[in-house]
Formats: structure tokens, sequence, C-alpha cells
């Protein structure tokens, strides 16, 4: 009985991990196939972190510091603040995927067949990871050289990017099934979505807003997620980091255990509710 239970869950395993691979190495061909698409994402985000960068510089002229952030260590928050984009571009990807799939009329054989939502979820998660991989390390490397961080202090903060990846991926795929089946409420979605980013502190820090705004701010998970990726960094002491901002650990730690639960669950009720919208 033990050994066909082991046999049982041994086979699932290995299909499963088969079929993200799989998925992982098409999305890879897919997204390679457009190299100008390719550059313009790694770019986009240099672009969006300039007005950040002379803002700052500009406010650091006058010697002043806001927050926890100096002329010494800003640089942690724009550098990170490039590869929380390169991670947040995991959230366009599952439409994008899902509805290049539509057009191509082959999305019935992928979704309809016995393929685990799990896996959709995992197989894009692992193939825009490998994408951004370069750019994103450059500019990790770029982050520890202006600030360098103790090894403990590095696993902690990559197991951080992990987490948000993965929540990232939960809400993408999440948006995803509204880009097939229900298109109106995917467009209200993402405009949603780009407010409540715009009220995270991803790209200005919170001490910079009026107090009107910060009282936004502070409702809103995201804020809470993107500080302690940074605040871990700059106190290079994860034992601190953890005792100090523990309610926003347990914020990203059950987001990024439960969000990816939620969007399989929504992600299948709408599909059997509406199906494939626009053939």
């Amino acid at each position: 009985m033990f050994r066909k239970r082991y046999r049982l869950i041994k086979n699932t395993v290995r299909h499963n991990v088969s079929q993200v691979l799989a998925l992982t190495e098409k999305n890879i061909k897919l997204e390679t196939r457009f190299k100008f698409q390719l550059l313009y994402g790694f770019i986009n985000p240099i672009i969006t972190i300039l007005m950040p960068l002379i803002i700052f510089q500009t406010l650091f002229n006058f010697n002043k510091s806001y927050g926890p952030w100096n002329p010494e260590n800003y640089a942690v928050f724009i550098l990170s603040t490039y590869n929380l984009y390169l991670l947040k571009g995991i959230i366009s990807d599952f439409p994008i995927r899902l509805r290049q799939e539509k057009f191509w009329k082959t999305l019935p054989a992928l979704i309809i067949a016995p393929f685990n939502r799990f896996d959709l979820l995992f197989g894009i998660f692992l193939s825009h990871l490998i994408i951004i991989s370069i750019p994103f390390i450059i500019f990790f490397i770029m982050t520890l050289i202006l600030y360098p961080i103790s090894l403990w202090t590095f696993i902690f903060v990559s197991f951080i990017y992990m987490l948000i990846a993965l929540i990232f991926s939960g809400i993408g795929l999440f948006l995803g099934v509204f880009a097939i089946s229900r298109e109106s409420i995917w467009r209200f979605l993402t405009i949603a979505l780009k407010l409540v980013f715009w009220a995270s502190c991803i790209s200005y820090p919170f001490e910079i807003f009026p107090e009107s705004i910060q009282s936004i701010i502070s409702l809103n998970p995201f804020y809470y997620v993107f500080s302690i990726l940074r605040m871990a960094w700059i106190q290079n002491n994860f034992i601190l980091t953890l005792a100090e901002y523990w309610y926003q650990f347990i914020i990203i730690l059950v987001i990024a255990t439960v969000l990816p639960i939620i969007a399989v669950s929504v992600f299948n009720k709408i599909f059997r509710k509406y199906g494939i919208v626009g053939y």
C-alpha cells in the first residue's frame, strides 16, 4: 500500500515537473523570438527609475534625510526599484501568454486538457525569472557594490524577492483568466492595479508624501512588501529586521502562500462559468 502510494506521488510529481519545464521552455522560446520586445522589457524599468533618481539627487543636495533614506543608502532604493519592476512584468506575462494562445486558437488544447493550473502558474513564473535573470543579477550586483551586505542578509533578501515574484504570479494568473473570459473586467482590474502600485511606494519613499497620501499608503499591503525588502538590505541584519518588521514579514509570507492558491481557484471558477470568450 505504501509503495503504491509512493509510486503514485512520484509519478504525479514527475508529470507536474515535466509540464512546468515544457511550458517554461515554450515561453522562453516565444519571448526570445521578439528581440526588440525583450529589450524593451529591460530598458523600460530604467526609464521608470530615472525620474525618482533625479528627484532623490535634488532632495539630497540639501543634506537632508527622508526617514531611513540618506545620500549613503538611497541607491538601494533606486536599484531595488528596477528589480521590482522587472519582477512586476510577470503580472502582464499571464494575460499576454493566454491571449496569444487564444489568438492562435491553441488555448483550448492548453486549458481544457488535463493541465494543472499550478503548472501553468509555475511555468510562466519560472520562464519569467530566467528571462529577466541577467539584468536582475546585474542590478543586484550593482547594489551589492554600492551598499555591501552580509551573506545572511543576501539570502534573506533573495528569499523576499522570490516571495514577491510568487505574489506577482498569483496576481498575473488572476488577471489572466479575465483576459480570456471577461475582457472588460480584465481592463478595469488592470487600471485598479496601476493605482494600487502607485500608492505602494515602489518608486518613491513613504516619507516624501504628504500625510493625507501617507494614510492611504498605510492601507496598501504592497507598501509593506516593498518596505521590508529595502529595510532588510540597509539594516543588514535579518534578525533585527524580523524583530522590528515581523508583521510585514508575516504579511508578505501569507500573501505569497495564499494568493496563488486563490488565483488558481478563481481561474477555475471563472473559466468554468464563462469559458473562452471572443472566438
